[in-house]
Order: structure tokens, then C-alpha cells, then sequence
């Protein structure tokens, strides 16, 4: 389960910039993930909360936003909607797409006091 170790990292990264902005607790952790990321996103909630008990961040709420898949389809050379990493382009129906949106992660916000 690789949501576990996305959670801690997550918490590492929350943490230190609680720290450093001097802050006394987490409010609210916004993630941004892209829908081909490979994350379950309910398996990563368990996993924050676990991690976050007796942290800056317990209590914290995740809130998470799911950002669409692209590709760039190398036959026809469009930027196409994909919904899954090996998805036919659905213009030429090619299978040679590249994904070029939707792969990523990141904290997008913290809300601290």
C-alpha cells in the first residue's frame, strides 16, 4: 500500500512548513491528484489519518481535488482526453498516447493557526 508512505511524506512536508511559518496546529491539508495517478484516494484518507494522530496536523481535514488526464497521441498529434494511462485516443483510436496532465500530486494549500 503505497498510500502510506504518500500520507507520510505528505505529513513530513505539512510539518515543516507549519514549523517554519510558527504555526500551533494544521487545519486543513488541500492535495491536488491528478485521476491517473495510480492513488486510491480513500486508502490515502486512512492512511492521513493514521499518520497525522499526535501530530501539528491531527484533526486536520484532507480535502482533495481530482485534476482530469490528458495525452498527447502521437499518430495524430492531438492533446486528447484520457480517462486511464493506456486509454485509445479517441479521435484516431491509436494506442500510442503519452500521458501529459493528470500523473501528478501535490499539496496545494495548508491551513494553519
Amino acid at each position: 500500500m503505497h498510500e502510506m508512505s504518500l500520507a507520510e511524506g505528505i505529513l513530513q512536508q505539512v510539518e515543516d512548513t507549519a514549523r517554519r511559518e510558527g504555526a500551533r496546529q494544521v487545519r486543513t491539508v488541500v492535495l491536488e491528484i491528478g485521476a491517473l495517478a495510480s492513488i486510491e484516494v480513500e486508502a490515502l484518507r486512512f492512511c492521513f489519518d493514521a499518520v497525522t494522530r499526535n501530530s501539528l496536523a491531527a484533526g486536520a481535514t484532507l480535502e482533495i481535488q481530482t485534476l482530469p488526464g490528458a495525452g498527447w497521441c502521437l499518430p495524430c498529434g492531438a492533446t486528447v482526453p484520457i480517462t486511464e494511462l493506456y486509454d485509445a485516443c479517441p479521435r484516431c483510436g491509436s494506442y500510442q498516447v503519452q500521458a501529459t496532465a493528470g500523473t501528478q500530486m501535490r499539496i496545494k494549500e495548508i491551513e494553519i493557526e
